[in-house]
């Protein structure tokens, strides 16, 4: 009767423990995600709004003047985007952001302001790029929200896409199976020294 308690006692932490390990890691996940939320700002639920990453420096005068257009235009588009805004001269995080970001792209980040919208980036400021900045907010604004490409949920998954999930995945499953053979091993243990006791 002992050596039927001793292993619904080893099962039941077989079954748990991995549990336990799993629901660690998924809240873990979800306060990256509440810690990055007011960054990664993205398109989510029903909000059309198109998001338009903006990496700037304070003090810089062409960054002032991209502000000050995305501002005179609000009246009219205001309610088709909204800019989520990095200061990249004294956060030195969003500088590498920044990077980063230019990386997933293939491309240079050359300074700033640097403004993505969808698929399309711009570096620097020019009121001639403000037709071409409006046109791409009424693109991605007609596409569903769901389809539309977001550099930042990019950036989540790492450069191929899948290749961060299948090592996170790979970890998560080793760790299972070795908490699978210690538990094992504790019970064969326990069941021996029991065996040779007697």
């Amino acid at each position: 009767m002992k050596k039927l308690s001793i292993l619904i006692v080893l099962l039941a932490a077989v079954l748990l423990l991995p549990r336990t390990v799993l629901a660690e890691d998924e809240d873990v996940a979800s306060e990256e995600v509440t810690a990055s939320e007011e960054v990664t700002a993205t398109d989510e639920g029903d909000s059309k709004e198109v998001t338009v990453y903006f990496f700037r420096g304070e003090g810089c005068s062409h960054c002032a003047e991209a502000e000050t257009w995305f501002k005179s235009i609000e009246e009219e588009y205001g309610d088709k985007f909204k800019i989520v805004d990095y200061e990249t001269w004294y956060n030195e995080d969003n500088a590498d952001l920044m990077q980063k970001v230019a990386e997933a792209r293939g491309e240079e980040a050359e300074g700033v302001p640097y403004i993505i919208i969808g698929n399309k980036s711009w570096n620097g400021f020019a009121e001639d790029y403000a037709d071409e900045i409006i046109s791409e907010i009424e693109t991605v604004y007609e596409q569903d929200p769901a389809d539309r490409y977001d550099i930042m949920k990019y950036l989540d998954t790492g450069d191929t896409g899948s290749k961060d999930k299948i090592d996170s995945g790979s970890n998560d499953v080793l760790a299972l199976i070795l908490i699978i053979f210690v538990c094992g091993g504790i019970g064969f243990g326990i069941y021996k020294a029991r065996a040779t006791a007697k």
